[in-house]
């Protein structure tokens, strides 16, 4: 019998892991943020040198860009203990004193969507991270008193795709840098896709890369998505993974050459039929797609304007000329005017 390890990333047992698995394990692995990477490495750098842990950090942008990743390769690099949680998880301030009680010198607490912590959670937070203690308060009325418990020295780390949402005091505390995570260039996203390709163990050509690229969103979880996908097709069809099968597998998911959804496509095809183009307001397109306005402004919305398929002007979302071409119809002659 062979003495070989078996391979966990070919195992179905393990398919649901295969996210974690992806994951860049070192800096030289991680592809991109380049400005962010260069400023972390002077900050954990002088850090190890002064023997003492870096000053909290904040991450924010869109979803799916590296940002827990940035976590676990920060805790890797400084040899500490990452403890992982997220805001919504926080509902008591007996939940955030255990987690801070149970650091040990040099760990990373690291708090996914930290915008979603209450405002009394934020309160305790304050001096933990200011000063390192943490103040619990001991009975009720009159005869309430404040215990001090001196906390390890400890890096938060924290990750956010509304920063708006997190009050100003919360966010001044984030001495060690506050970060905003770009969309990724094609170039890197293809580097992406083809690491995790050698990882799945699929045969993919140039081509294929680039056509999952392409159709991204200029983002790594949608291209890691993507991959796994077109895997799925290529593993039936009984086939390598070439641009024409990735085109196919892709088109199934309805998945287009701009990585557009069908709601992508439905939002501009009711922006330029229903409201002639427009402007229209947020709301009145999420009412016509009957969709939360804050699914159309945060999910679909920010890739579409950076495609430039959409304007923002100070009377609402206008099509731009690319989204008629790319849906096949004639501009109004007066788009320029409702663009300004």
């Amino acid at each position: 019998m062979s003495s070989q390890p078996p391979d966990d990333t070919k195992n179905p047992a393990t398919e649901g892991f295969l996210d974690a698995t992806l994951r860049p394990a070192t800096w030289d692995e991680y592809v991109g943020q380049e400005p962010i990477k260069n400023n972390l490495h002077i900050l954990i750098s002088a850090a190890k040198e002064r023997s003492a842990p870096p000053e909290h950090i904040l991450f924010y942008g869109p979803p799916g860009l590296g940002k827990t990743t940035l976590a676990h390769l920060i805790a890797r690099e400084l040899g500490g203990t990452l403890r992982a949680t997220s805001g919504p998880a926080i509902e008591r301030v007996g939940d955030l004193a255990a987690l801070l009680t149970n650091m040990g010198t040099g760990d990373i607490l690291f708090i996914d969507e930290i915008h979603r912590l209450s405002r009394t959670i934020e309160e305790v937070l304050y001096p933990a991270m200011e000063s390192g203690v943490l103040n619990i308060i001991i009975g009720k009325g009159p005869s309430a008193r404040t215990i001090e418990l001196p906390l390890p020295p400890f890096t938060l780390v924290a990750a956010t795709t509304r920063v708006a949402d997190l009050s100003a005091p919360l966010r001044s505390r984030f001495s060690g840098g506050t970060f905003r995570l770009e969309f990724y260039s094609e170039e890197d996203i293809a580097q992406i896709v083809e690491r995790s390709a050698k990882i799945l163990g699929v045969e993919v050509d140039k081509g294929g890369i680039m056509e999952i690229a392409k159709r991204s969103r200029s983002t790594p979880r949608v291209a890691n998505y993507l991959l796994k996908r077109a895997r799925d097709y290529a593993q039936l069809k009984r086939a390598p993974l070439s641009a024409a099968l990735v085109s196919d597998s892709l088109g199934m998911l309805e998945v287009d050459a701009l990585g557009l959804t069908p709601l992508d496509r439905t939002l501009l095809t009711v922006l330029i039929e229903r409201f002639g183009g427009g402007p229209a307001g947020v709301n009145a397109l999420a009412a016509a797609l009957a969709e939360e306005p804050a699914t159309v402004s945060e999910v679909h919305e920010p890739f579409l304007l950076q495609l430039g398929l959409i304007e923002r002007t100070q009377r609402g979302r206008v099509a731009t000329a690319a989204a008629y071409k790319h849906l096949g119809k004639t501009p109004p002659a007066d788009l320029n005017e409702r663009l300004l």
